[in-house]
């Protein structure tokens, strides 16, 4: 599967439009990951607990996204984005989208 974040994808022509394909996953920061948080922001610096828990809910949309496309018969997916909004307090939505497409070399 070919994830770009442009429009087009050079070196390939689009050959059919398969549509939006996205995945989709609502995460939460646990008791000792907000307990680690805390005491990392005391500190100051990246805060390795949230950035993990960012990453992995980046790599499970990016994952539902691909499978997705796969199931609409794409082969890439264009104009690759992601979304994130918080819910409720502790609780984050994590969204990946994009146009899934069959594409062929030139």
């Amino acid at each position: 599967m070919i994830i770009v974040t442009t429009n087009d994808l050079p070196g390939y022509r689009v050959t059919q439009v398969k549509g939006l394909a996205r995945g989709i996953t609502v995460r939460s920061r646990s008791i000792v990951g907000n307990i680690g948080g805390a005491i990392q922001s005391i500190f100051g610096g990246n805060i390795s607990v949230y950035t993990n828990l960012a990453e992995q809910a980046r790599q499970e949309a990016l994952s539902l996204l691909t499978s997705d496309a796969q199931k609409m018969g794409a082969n890439a997916i264009i104009a690759m984005r992601y979304d994130a909004n918080e819910i409720m307090d502790g609780i984050t939505e994590v969204l990946a989208y994009g146009t899934a497409v069959v594409v062929e070399a030139n």
